[in-house]
């Protein structure tokens, strides 16, 4: 049986070394730990432009001039998860829950220390060294 591949784009959004995180509602696949806003790449659409349209539809934050990072396959046995992750040259907005879940600033170096998906490990690592 094939698996089920998805796409999915997310945001970093950096202020004074601190990034936005959600927490991913418990129905979800992956539900219950905390992610970057982003999501679901639609059809017709790139990476960066669902990394945008995502950020703005979960967070109320407008962002610009996508710039790719950091990109991985992950394959969770029950589907492969295509990531890709921009970080922002500008983005103007106070950061606000769009979808009732939980979101918080937090400083990189506790990063790590978050339940997040294992398709992060490597993209928390990277963003250590910024």
């Amino acid at each position: 049986m094939t698996k089920k591949i998805i796409k999915v784009a997310i945001a970093i959004v950096m202020k004074e070394q601190q990034v936005l995180v959600a927490l991913r509602d418990p129905k979800q696949h992956q539900g219950g730990l905390w992610e970057f806003p982003g999501g679901k790449v639609n059809s017709g659409e790139s990476f960066a432009e669902a990394a945008l349209r995502e950020l703005e539809e979960e967070v109320a934050v407008i962002g610009r001039d996508p710039q790719l990072i950091w990109q991985t396959e992950h394959d969770y046995g029950d589907r492969v998860v295509q990531l890709q992750a921009f970080t922002l040259s500008y983005w103007r907005g106070e950061a606000q829950s769009k979808e009732g879940n939980p979101i918080q600033w937090i400083a990189l170096d506790k990063l790590p220390q978050l339940p997040m998906p294992a398709a992060n490990t490597e993209l928390n690592q990277l963003l250590q060294t910024l």
